[in-house]
């Protein structure tokens, strides 16, 4: 099992996109995807977010909601845990992430780019600011065939 990190920052509806395309063996390879990472030795989420943002972005969280836990299952690799962050109080100057390519993508855009098919449910959950949530996605084959939101199937 995996621990990671996701983070939505938001400045004028719009997102921080990170399009992973710098990563031998990436599975997200030239896919778009919010900004975060795996847990270190003895993080807490918060840690883990705070670390990660600053890390790809050089951006500083001055505030930020955590939003959800998504479980990601899926058959060619390892379920993983990721938390769900939102932020749009920062401060500081974008860097070069060795990860990918950063850009500002407008909300209404982002399910227009390459992505997984999932991130369009815990997306739009956050667009509608849904209290804290509980989504597991199950992927075979790189597909989706499984979302449960709070316990409840959504397809």
């Amino acid at each position: 099992m995996l621990n990671t990190t996701l983070c939505y920052i938001e400045k004028n509806s719009s997102y921080l996109m990170l399009k992973r395309n710098k990563k031998e063996n990436d599975l997200n390879k030239d896919k778009w995807i919010g900004i975060g990472g795996k847990f270190e030795s003895g993080e807490s989420p918060e840690d883990c977010v705070l670390r990660e943002v600053k890390e790809e972005t050089g951006l500083t969280l001055n505030t930020f909601e955590y939003k959800g836990i998504i479980t990601f299952v899926s058959d060619s690799t390892f379920t993983e845990y990721m938390h769900l962050f939102y932020s749009k109080d920062f401060s500081g100057e974008l860097i070069e992430c060795d990860e990918g390519e950063l850009h500002w993508i407008s909300k209404e855009k982002i399910n227009d780019l390459p992505h997984w098919k999932g991130d369009e449910i815990f997306i739009s959950l956050l667009q509608k600011k849904v209290p804290f949530f509980s989504l597991k996605l199950v992927y075979e084959n790189g597909t989706l065939i499984s979302s449960v939101l709070n316990n409840q199937k959504i397809n």
